[in-house]
């Protein structure tokens, strides 16, 4: 019952309306090409289902309630596998807020398989961009110090600043998160001169 509750306030309360329809019956279409508007109509809809799942995971994660976005994320990934594929890259930056939510509530085993799908679909991709793979060492470091790994985090971390400045470049607010996770770290092994080197470029 109390999964079901959780489910219900994450996101099935915001999507019940949409599932119908896309879940449900297509009608039969008689011509071409309203066969083909309705597929297109059909794929709209999934789409929107799936933005909307995954900004309502996200703005629980952001809220610090991982337990919560688990639910919606969960959501997303489904519609994104039936929709895009299961090795998509569109399923990456799900994976990676999954890993995180996960990690928020403790579930580092679960964090780490949806990790290792993420990292997998990256690494099957010659093409994948510097922003993406920014993301992704940017979870891996954040997971790394859930594990207290804190070598793992920082080599991590130096990844997703090298990969975001590729990508955005030097001075961009894109790179200041890893700059900040890599300060905290040094902040609690008191090297205080690089903490507040790297505060400072925050």
């Amino acid at each position: 019952v109390s999964h079901q509750r959780t489910d219900w306030i994450s996101i099935h309360s915001r999507i019940c309306h949409l599932l119908i329809p896309v879940l449900g019956p297509q009608p039969c279409f008689h011509s071409e090409k309203d066969r083909k508007d309705g597929k297109e109509q059909l794929l709209r809809r999934q789409e929107s289902l799936i933005a909307l799942a995954l900004s309502t995971a996200q703005g629980f994660v952001w809220a610090g309630k991982p337990l919560e976005a688990i639910p919606a994320a969960l959501q997303a990934l489904h519609f994104s596998s039936r929709v895009f594929g299961s090795g998509s890259m569109q399923l990456v930056p799900i994976y990676l807020l999954l890993a995180e939510a996960s990690t928020g509530t403790g579930r580092l085993r679960q964090a780490a398989k949806y990790l290792s799908q993420a990292q997998w679909i990256v690494l099957q991709t010659p093409d994948c961009s510097a922003a993406l793979q920014s993301k992704l060492h940017r979870g891996l470091g954040l997971f790394s110090i859930a594990e207290g790994n804190l070598d793992q985090a920082l080599y991590h971390l130096a990844n997703d600043v090298y990969l975001a400045t590729a990508e955005f470049g030097l001075n961009s607010v894109e790179v200041s998160g890893a700059y900040l996770n890599m300060a905290n770290i040094f902040f609690h092994q008191n090297k205080m001169d690089a903490a507040n080197s790297l505060y400072t470029e925050v």
